[in-house]
């Protein structure tokens, strides 16, 4: 799709968003959100150095379940956080040592936006 239909924000026409989601025993919430808030002392700067990057948010759920969702220029951008060592070696080793379990990560073309 080539229109793109915005409001508030003016996007790249190839901008995506990076979605990455997790889940984990709800009983470990403490734990899980504490490891969460801990890696983003490493994974913040080392997002700082990536080009392209336009948001970033990550988030855990009592309910046992993380999501990661960034914004990118481009999806060639998005796809530095796959060999991103911060994010694929450090931050997975910590999360899944508090029983965090991952499932596959998609990149999104941004069809429209919208922000109040």
């Amino acid at each position: 799709m080539t229109d793109r239909i915005t409001q508030a924000e003016s996007l790249p026409a190839t901008a995506v968003v990076r979605v990455s989601r997790a889940s984990f025993d709800p009983d470990r919430f403490a734990e899980v959100d504490a490891a969460s808030k801990k890696s983003s002392a490493y994974i913040i700067p080392a997002l700082r150095r990536l080009p392209g990057l336009l948001h970033f948010y990550a988030g855990v759920s009592p309910k046992g379940s993380i999501v990661q969702v960034s914004v990118w220029d481009s999806d060639e951008h998005a796809a530095q956080l796959d060999q991103l060592q911060e994010m694929v070696v450090d931050g997975r080793r910590d999360m899944e040592a508090v029983g965090v379990t991952f499932t596959a990560i998609f990149n999104y073309p941004i069809d429209w936006t919208w922000t109040v």
